[in-house]
């Protein structure tokens, strides 16, 4: 990345936590998590961490009871049909009586999605995790934050002119990895989500959210720095901000992911 930046440039890196050093001096308070601008970067600790995640993870671990049996009067678990015509209403209230999977056994909440209804961009993470899981939100806590600098970055915010959604609508028990039949069981949710939102660009987050929108099983890592395509919208793949707060070198890397998507935009809209 080259060092000759602009204030806005400076400000947006700032905002991302990726420190780069410039003629004027960068106060200390305002030194980010993230390392310095590569020409000065400091090897990351041993030992070394893999370039792409498997997943996010908790934060902190924590324990989890085991999935609950169905109960006896439960009513019993299929696919919603009509998903494809469903019109916002419609599929939001779908999403909450969900039963397809055994996911809807431990939720406190689903987690639709929250933002700005005729967004530019749509941020699809993986699954709710458990502060996502007690809000009804997704991207809270400390991941949440991280991605709310990364909008802020960009002069964007979860209300204006981004919407964000996940994958999975119902928290995993433990925060474990998304199993096959769950994610084929909420596929067309977000699917139905994108038709109804047209957003102009996806910035999908995480290995779940690039094997489900783009049908690869590609790491992250390959994936990145290409502009791919869903249902006619561009997709820039980047790391989930769960995965970039336990390995903060790949925040610069994100940062670069950021302008591909920025500059995917602008093609998308001309």
């Amino acid at each position: 990345m080259s060092l000759d930046l602009d204030a806005r440039q400076r400000a947006m890196l700032q905002e991302m936590g990726i420190r780069v050093f410039w003629p004027e001096s960068v106060a200390a308070e305002d030194a980010p998590l993230a390392p310095e601008a590569p020409a000065r970067a400091q090897p990351a600790p041993a030992p070394s961490v893999a370039e792409a995640p498997a997943r996010p993870q908790p934060i902190a671990a924590r324990s989890e009871r085991p999935i609950a049996p169905p109960r006896p009067d439960a009513p019993a678990r299929q696919r919603i049909p009509g998903v494809d015509e469903m019109q916002w209403d419609a599929l939001r209230d779908a999403v909450a009586a969900c039963r397809a999977c055994g996911l809807c056994e431990n939720r406190r909440n689903t987690v639709f999605g929250v933002g700005d209804l005729h967004p530019d961009w749509l941020v699809v993470g993986e699954a709710p995790g458990e502060n996502e899981d007690l809000q009804g939100e997704p991207f809270v806590g400390q991941a949440g934050k991280l991605l709310d600098n990364m909008l802020g970055a960009m002069s964007l915010s979860r209300q204006q002119r981004v919407y964000i959604a996940n994958v999975l609508k119902c928290r995993p028990p433990g925060n474990r990895n998304p199993q096959p039949e769950e994610i084929a069981q909420c596929e067309p949710f977000l699917r139905r989500q994108v038709e109804l939102l047209q957003p102009k660009i996806i910035l999908a987050m995480g290995r779940f959210a690039v094997q489900t929108l783009l049908q690869s099983n590609e790491p992250v890592g390959q994936l990145r720095g290409r502009v791919h395509q869903y249902n006619g919208v561009p997709v820039v793949v980047t790391y989930h901000p769960a995965y970039l707060l336990r390995n903060l070198p790949d925040k610069a890397k994100a940062w670069a992911d950021l302008c591909l998507a920025q500059s995917a935009l602008r093609e998308a809209s001309a």
